[in-house]
């Protein structure tokens, strides 16, 4: 069944067309990454399903319903829960009001399971939990981001550049978190990334973007098989 389903959508900055048409589809249970270059509008297309910017022409559904004019904190509440590029962790506050703030939507009686779980799921947080989150590496801050989300219970989580800035080792560890997320906790998971090879490798599709348009869709497999991704994303280090 679609989750989120995306038809002809367009979007501006002022003048200037970032997503010239977009048609996509993240079906329920899946993880499907959207890969591209730096500039390609990639981030641009995961803002536009949050509803900020809006869709200038086209339609975003959730779950059947039409969501391409809503409020941002609608959608949230509708069981969409985003990661955004850059973390964006609250750095004065500790891991444990990080984590208060992803809940404040939610009944407050899932608190400490849903805790339980994103500690299980992050052990270091746990460790962590009375540290200021702007003082912990790069690599926690990333988990406290998803973690933040996680506690919003989403149905659907989106997930912008999560390997951004991080080491090798880290973007490995995060990367098989996400697999387990989608596995155990039954989210449906879906991916912006810059690193192809670890985004494909874990996707089940994945779509490739170019000046705001796609170019490319398929498995995950074929897509790390196919030799203009190869040239494009690939070539060097992987």
């Amino acid at each position: 069944m679609s989750m989120l389903k995306i038809e002809g959508v367009h979007t501006f900055y002022g003048n200037i067309e970032a997503l010239k048409g977009i048609d996509m589809e993240v079906n329920e249970g899946e993880i499907v990454t959207l890969i591209g270059a730096n500039g390609a509008g990639k981030t641009t297309l995961l803002m536009t399903c949050c509803g900020s910017p809006q869709a200038s022409k086209g339609r975003i559904l959730f779950e059947g319903q039409d969501i391409s004019r809503m409020p941002m904190h609608e959608i949230c509440n509708l069981g969409i829960q985003q990661s955004p590029e850059g973390r964006r962790i609250f750095p004065r506050m500790s891991v444990f009001e990080n984590l208060q703030m992803g809940a404040i939507t939610q009944d407050p009686k899932h608190f400490n399971s849903d805790l339980e779980m994103v500690f299980d799921l992050f052990p270091r947080l746990k460790e962590r939990i009375s540290q200021r989150a702007g003082t912990m590496s790069g690599g926690e801050q990333q988990m406290l981001a998803i973690g933040r989300a996680l506690m919003g219970r989403p149905r659907l989580l989106l997930l912008d550049e999560p390997s951004l800035g991080l080491a090798p080792l880290v973007v490995k560890q995060i990367f098989e978190t996400v697999a387990k997320i989608n596995r155990e906790n039954k989210v449906t998971v879906f991916l912006v990334e810059q690193n192809a090879f670890h985004a494909l490798k874990l996707a089940h599709r994945g779509y490739v973007m170019v000046n705001g348009n796609i170019t490319l869709s398929g498995t995950g497999a074929e897509l790390l098989a196919n030799p203009e991704v190869r040239a494009a994303y690939l070539e060097g280090g992987h």
